[in-house]
């Protein structure tokens, strides 16, 4: 008979990770307890993956307030520095607004309205016609925008983010001047020093501050992207992908991850006789379609995985085929045909019709997503997810 489960996804419990444990021998021996344990048998072209915070945690990759302070004072003088499209987040960006507002005298703060980049709301856009203004082109000071839109809290944490920004760069010993904005080059009537903080429009923010007369600019991946008085750093991603770990510091974006998903693939083919693929992950890419919050806050879902991750799915729709040239036929001849017509596939699928409607995305991104919603970020306990059959097809017995 058919094999009749495809892909399963299953979330593995793990030690709680601490500074200096050695991955490379913990997740392997969490993922082969958990397969004697749940009766799973190791295959070819399984897929291990491990959180970027368990990464980054057995890495000591962390930086305090103070550490960030420095490096912001460093480059951008310490005077008024212009802060540009943050997002809204108490775990992603008030620690490493404390640490920038203490390399500073004066922050200018510049909010995208009406959502922050991964889609945190500041304003219902509706309101923003029935007031009359364009986000392309007005740019409000804080009171236009009270007088306007009141306080608005946020749906989920219920918090007024205007207020409380103003209140952790206060409380860090900076003045603050907030505008809302959605063309960068608003800041340099009030500052040339400018931090661009968006995550994933970051380069075309420098390019346009840069063009438009700004002096020191800089991005999130350029702060802390070497060691500030022995901190962690990532030369790649320098802020970006960091998360509160206390109030006075940061866990960094994990670094050098390379050689940790090389080592596990090596470890579990010596230990399986088995090839199986492996990846660190982070956010998933998807959006909520209820708080419109667009899940991705890290610079990439995956900073390292192993060459058989690279690429994007070569799928044909099924649906596809049996609506048209397989419309006549049913049952064993249905299952037959498209069996057939899955083994003739050669190549890439790119622009066929019959591959229209597949995700034309990653592997990574789409497996990471899987990852991320397998893991969850609370209490769930499984910081390593162990995937099976997301390689199999159709005729895959």
């Amino acid at each position: 008979m058919s094999r009749m489960v495809g892909t399963v996804s299953r979330g593995i419990r793990a030690p709680i990770i601490r500074s200096g444990d050695d991955l490379s021998q913990i997740v392997p021996a969490s993922v082969l307890e958990a397969a004697a344990d749940d009766g799973f048998t190791v295959r070819d072209r399984d897929i291990i993956a491990m959180t970027e915070a368990i990464v980054a945690r057995a890495q000591g990759n962390y930086a305090t307030v103070d550490d960030i302070a420095a490096d912001v004072r460093a480059k951008l003088g310490g005077g008024a520095i212009g802060v540009v499209f943050p997002i809204l987040s108490r775990n992603r960006f008030a620690v490493c607004l404390r640490g920038i507002a203490k390399g500073a005298k004066k922050v200018v703060l510049v909010l995208s309205y009406p959502a922050d980049e991964v889609g945190n709301h500041l304003i219902d856009p509706d309101l923003l016609d029935e007031k009359g203004i364009d986000p392309y082109q007005d740019v409000l000071t804080l009171e236009r925008y009270r007088a306007l839109f009141g306080h608005t809290v946020h749906p989920f944490t219920g918090v007024d983010y205007v207020d409380y920004y103003a209140q952790l760069i206060r409380d860090s010993g900076a003045q603050v001047e907030i505008l809302f904005a959605n063309d960068p080059r608003a800041v340099l009537a009030h500052t040339k020093d400018v931090l661009a903080c968006d995550i994933h429009t970051r380069r075309r923010t420098k390019r346009l501050l840069k063009a438009a007369g700004g002096e020191r600019i800089f991005c999130l991946d350029e702060i802390l992207n070497a060691p500030v008085n022995g901190s962690g750093y990532n030369a790649d991603y320098g802020l970006l992908g960091s998360n509160k770990s206390t109030e006075d510091m940061v866990k960094l974006f994990p670094r050098d991850c390379q050689a940790l998903v090389d080592t596990i693939q090596k470890t579990m083919l010596d230990k399986t006789g088995k090839h199986v693929e492996v990846m660190v992950y982070g956010d998933g890419a998807f959006k909520d379609p209820v708080g419109k919050i667009w899940e991705l806050a890290d610079p990439v879902v995956s900073p390292a995985y192993t060459p058989g991750l690279e690429g994007t799915p070569n799928e044909l729709k099924l649906k596809y085929l049996a609506d048209n040239q397989f419309a006549s036929l049913s049952g064993e001849a249905l299952r037959s045909a498209i069996k057939s017509e899955i083994k003739k596939k050669d190549g890439s699928l790119v622009g066929q019709m019959v591959s229209e409607g597949t995700t034309p995305r990653r592997l990574t991104d789409l497996i990471g997503s899987l990852c991320d919603l397998t893991s969850g970020s609370g209490d769930k306990g499984t910081p390593i997810v162990y995937i099976q059959g997301y390689f199999d097809n159709y005729t895959t017995e």
